[in-house]
C-alpha cells in the first residue's frame, strides 16, 4: 500500500493523498476485476500492479493540471471510468461521464453507486449530447486530437480548457489539428510515459 500512495503522490505532485485514497482505489480495481470477467473493462491479462500503472496512476497524473475554480469536468468515451472514476475518487469533483456503451455505462453506475460519487452518467455518443456548461473536457485513449476539438467545440467557451491523455503520435495530432483548428495549448511531459503528454487546450476557434 505504502508504494501505491507513494507513486499516487508522485504522479499527481501531491501530497494530500492517504492510505484511505488508496484502500478506496483498491476496492475499485476489486470491483472493475470482478466485472471484468463478464465484460471487457481491460484487458484480460493485466495485473493488479498493471491496472494501476497503466490506468490509476495515468488517470491521476491529470490533477495537477486542474486549476483550482475546476469544480465541473465532462469526460468523454469514459469507458471503465479512466480518468473521470479516478477523478470522483480522489477530488472534490462534479463529473459527468459520456460512454456509448451500455454495459460500461451500468459498471460505472455500480462504481458510483457504491463510492457515493458525485457523477452523472450520459449513455450516448458524444456529438449526440447537447452542450452544457463545464469547467473542464477530458478523454484519455479515445481519439485523434483534431475529433477531440470536433467533439469540444460546442462546449468550448473562453473560461474552459481541455485536458487530454495523449500517447506517442502527440505532436504529430497536435500538428494536424492546427490546420483545422486555432487554439492556445500547452504539452506537459506525461509523469510514466516519457513518449506520451497531457495536452491543455483552450480558446478553441474553428479555422
Amino acid at each position: 500500500m505504502a508504494n501505491y500512495l507513494e507513486a499516487l503522490r508522485s504522479v499527481a505532485a501531491c501530497g494530500a493523498f492517504s492510505e484511505s485514497d488508496i484502500l478506496r482505489l483498491k476496492d475499485f480495481s476489486n470491483l472493475l476485476f470482478k466485472w471484468n470477467q463478464k465484460i471487457n473493462l481491460v484487458s484480460k491479462k493485466v495485473t493488479e500492479d498493471e491496472l494501476w500503472q497503466r490506468h490509476i496512476l495515468d488517470s491521476a497524473q491529470i490533477i495537477p493540471h486542474l486549476s483550482a475554480n475546476s469544480k465541473k469536468i465532462v469526460d468523454y468515451g469514459s469507458g471503465a471510468g479512466f480518468p473521470a472514476i479516478i477523478l470522483a475518487i480522489l477530488g472534490d469533483y462534479e463529473v459527468t461521464l459520456i460512454e456509448s456503451d451500455q454495459r460500461k455505462c451500468a459498471f460505472m453506475q455500480q462504481v458510483a453507486t457504491q463510492f457515493n460519487l458525485n457523477i452523472k452518467i450520459i449513455t450516448s455518443r458524444i456529438e449526440n449530447v447537447a452542450a452544457f456548461d463545464v469547467d473542464v473536457i477530458t478523454s484519455r485513449a479515445l481519439a485523434p486530437l483534431t475529433n477531440l476539438l470536433e467533439y469540444s467545440h460546442p462546449f468550448s467557451n473562453k473560461n474552459n480548457y481541455m485536458l487530454f491523455l495523449k500517447g506517442q503520435n502527440v505532436v504529430e495530432e497536435i500538428k494536424e489539428a492546427s490546420i483545422y483548428w486555432d487554439y492556445d495549448y500547452k504539452l506537459f511531459p506525461d509523469a510514466l510515459n516519457k513518449e506520451g503528454g497531457v495536452v491543455k487546450i483552450s480558446n478553441l476557434r474553428r479555422l
